[in-house]
């Protein structure tokens, strides 16, 4: 399933409400790339975040013809190094409407100095061994639990949460990650019961 990942271009003409605005948005991985200007650090500031300066990201009075692909290219070279964090973008407002033209041509412009631009990724791995991993400990400890809480409840809430979990597109690969879990849980529970059968004392 197609994903996004989301880029965060601010005009240095944001306010105080639309930077507070964005810092509640920014996740903890986040990445900004600023113009090396006053206006510019002035929002850094605002975002309570450390920036990386780029010249590319500098106003300038004539810009060359293929400016705006230069600085699609500089944000596209910081998103894909972590295809799931944010990226955030500083600069000025001529700057911001040449990078929009080239980085997300398809995407109708927002109005105000902060623009929610999507770029296609796909889903996030689902990490196969931690999901092996917390089955086979979900197993024992619904084991441990049997005398007190059934064996099956364990796992009935870890897959409920998992389905629930797929509904959110940001947090699909615990989803997945929860319902593999609740089969190896379910395979490991039964592999114990069958040894347990031969050989009675060992569960």
């Amino acid at each position: 399933m197609t994903d996004y990942q989301r880029i965060l271009v601010v005009s240095t003409q944001a306010t105080d409400g639309d930077l507070s605005r964005v810092r509640g948005r920014l996740g903890s991985t986040t990445v900004v790339l600023t113009a090396p200007t006053g206006e510019a650090k002035r929002v850094v500031r605002a975002l309570g975040r450390d920036a990386r300066p780029e010249v590319v990201l500098a106003p300038v009075r004539f810009p060359d013809v293929d400016r705006g692909h230069r600085l699609d290219e500089l944000v596209r070279q910081h998103a894909v190094v972590d295809r799931f964090r944010d990226v955030v973008v500083v600069a000025d407002p001529a700057t911001i409407t040449l990078l929009l033209r080239v980085l997300a041509p398809d995407q109708l412009p927002e109005s105000g100095p902060v623009t929610e631009v999507g770029l296609r990724r796909g889903s996030r791995p689902v990490p196969l061994g931690r999901a092996a991993a917390i089955g086979i400990g979900l197993a024992l400890v619904a084991g441990l639990l049997s005398a007190v809480v059934p064996v099956w409840v364990l796992p009935l809430l870890a897959l409920l949460v998992g389905l629930g979990l797929l509904a959110v597109p940001s947090r699909r690969h615990v989803g997945q990650t929860l319902l593999i879990a609740t089969g190896v849980a379910l395979v490991f529970s039964l592999l114990a019961i069958a040894g347990s059968s031969r050989f009675p004392g060992s569960w």
